[in-house]
């Protein structure tokens, strides 16, 4: 039981450190990151429900048996 104490006490001192050593983006940088994103994400989307309606109409003009 001690030895398990102690792993887990060691492991939780070297994710301090690694922890110690994470550098983080500027809040600037997050949020121009993230809007990025979402636009890319958004027209993406948009994209995709324009060929959908395309593929309707294409698939509209066979007729059907």
């Amino acid at each position: 039981m001690n030895d398990t104490a102690n792993q887990i006490k060691a492991y939780l001192k070297s994710v301090k450190l690694e922890w110690a050593k994470i550098t983080w983006p500027e809040r600037r940088q997050v949020i121009a990151e993230t809007l990025a994103v979402i636009a890319i994400v958004f027209l993406f989307t948009v994209s995709v429900y324009i060929i959908d309606i395309i593929f309707k109409a294409i698939l509209g003009l066979i007729p059907s048996v």
